[in-house]
């Protein structure tokens, strides 16, 4: 089992040094940097779309959790309504 451990992370080790080989440094398109230094709503607005998009995997990722919630605790509900053990109904 260490074996294949090493091996994955050498693996992964040696793919992630070849990745970062031929990586430059990316600069943004001049028209759009001048246009965000010129007006003042713009900069504001690019922060709030940023913001947006970084909650919203959080906003989907919380909706899945609730759901998967109230779905196991329906089936405990019916689980204890139908008169099953006390191992299968336990929630603590």
């Amino acid at each position: 089992m260490r074996n294949i451990l090493r091996n994955c992370f050498i693996s992964t080790a040696i793919l992630v040094g070849f990745a970062t080989v031929g990586v430059s440094t990316v600069t943004a398109c001049p028209n759009c940097k001048f246009a965000n230094e010129t007006e003042s709503n713009r900069p504001k607005a690019y922060m709030y779309s940023i913001l947006f998009m970084m909650g919203m995997p959080a906003t989907i990722f919380t909706g899945f959790g609730i759901s998967f919630y109230r779905m196991t605790r329906k089936a405990q509900l019916a689980a204890m309504e139908d008169g099953a053990p006390d191992e299968v109904c336990r929630s603590n």
